[in-house]
């Protein structure tokens, strides 16, 4: 269910809205008046805890964002579901019961939801879905290109494999959590580059995207394909890799193969510096803040016309169609372009990423 409209140009635009003024236009015309000012509030709900850029970065940088966009008279009212479904319906009724005026909503599982969206929309509430898209009657949606996620991904592990990427490279699959939307689109978008390519020997969808688990998989796959025998691992994301990578060495793997994945977590950049991880997939977490906030602004305010430009694109859910979006490019992270990607864009500073145990690793990529 991938229908995406991109252009360039627009999405140049949008990323500079704040500052060409296009903030303060004002519903579809001259005589258009918000529905809401300035005194806001934008219910944000975040699915979990383990990977640690909800915290650091997607709460901080909306909450920033909409006190700029609102003169700090809006505020934001946060919670994290920290992986569990039936919470997030509970915080998500709690929102609706303290009448938000919008809520973004990054869904555990997009399915169980549903019903808490149709509840938000039948109070008068909008809900942009953010970074995973869930059911039920979702205003808007603002995430990354999800397909090409898995493509960039696929693409990366080939190259890994170089010259010698064929048929007789078995792989192993480390699929996200089955009750993510995204975990499919990453894995439809992998499958694309690496069918018939390489083997899939084994796959794996992993329960609530934790590194225990992808561990444990990863040690059944070993003894299933043999330790020897595993050219390579496609791993959804950073926190699975961790886990992958642990079960490798627990049966006495010494010379690593290529491992994706997803994220550019502070440990997941640290490893792919010491060559353990092959690569990650680096998603600008403040592209991504900044245009949810600013639609979630924008839809509650009545600014059609920027809430318009601001979603260009259209994406399909299981019960909703032509949903508004805005869909981010993610960027493969390697050992060539961390300067430029997490380091550029202030996630990280050398030092966070060059502590002792991994000065030498990166003095020789020059990281310093």
């Amino acid at each position: 269910m991938r229908r995406i409209a991109i252009s360039v140009a627009v999405s140049t635009m949008t990323l500079s809205l704040a500052g060409c003024g296009m903030l303060n236009a004002s519903g579809s015309g001259a005589s258009a008046s918000p529905s809401k000012g300035d005194d806001l509030t934008v219910g944000l709900l975040l699915p979990e805890k383990t990977n640690t850029r909800y915290d650091r970065f997607d709460y901080p940088i909306i909450k920033s964002q909409v006190a700029e966009l609102t003169k700090k008279r809006g505020k934001v009212e946060y919670a994290n579901a920290d992986a569990d479904a039936a919470k997030q319906t509970a915080q998500l009724q709690q929102m609706i019961d303290d009448k938000v005026d919008v809520i973004l909503l990054d869904a555990v599982d997009s399915h169980a939801v549903a019903a808490g969206v149709q509840k938000a929309k039948d109070a008068g509430i909008p809900v942009i879905a953010y970074d995973r898209l869930a059911e039920g009657p979702i205003d808007a949606y603002v995430s990354f290109d999800n397909e090409l996620v898995g493509e960039v991904q696929g693409r990366s592990l080939l190259e890994a494999l170089g010259s010698n990427a064929d048929s007789s490279n078995k792989i192993v699959m480390m699929n996200g959590s089955p009750t993510d939307p995204n975990a499919k689109q990453f894995k439809e978008g992998a499958l694309s580059e690496l069918n018939g390519k390489v083997t899939i020997a084994a796959t794996f969808d992993t329960t609530d995207w934790k590194p225990e688990n992808a561990e444990a998989n990863m040690t059944k796959a070993i003894n299933q394909i043999g330790r020897n025998n595993i050219a390579g691992v496609y791993s959804a994301n950073d926190d699975m890799a961790g886990g992958i990578i642990k079960a490798l060495k627990a049966a006495g793997v010494t010379t690593l193969p290529p491992i994706t994945g997803q994220d550019a977590s502070l440990e997941g950049v640290q490893r792919v510096v010491a060559g353990e991880q092959y690569m990650s997939v680096y998603k600008a977490y403040p592209d991504e803040a900044q245009a949810a906030a600013q639609m979630a602004v924008a839809r509650i305010q009545g600014k059609d016309i920027q809430f318009d430009a601001l979603t260009q694109d259209k994406v399909d859910s299981p019960t909703t169609k032509n949903i508004p979006a805005k869909l981010i490019q993610p960027t493969a992270l390697t050992k060539s372009n961390i300067k430029s990607t997490v380091i550029a864009d202030g996630i990280y500073t050398v030092g966070d990423i060059c502590t002792a145990k991994y000065k030498a690793a990166c003095a020789a990529i020059g990281l310093k």
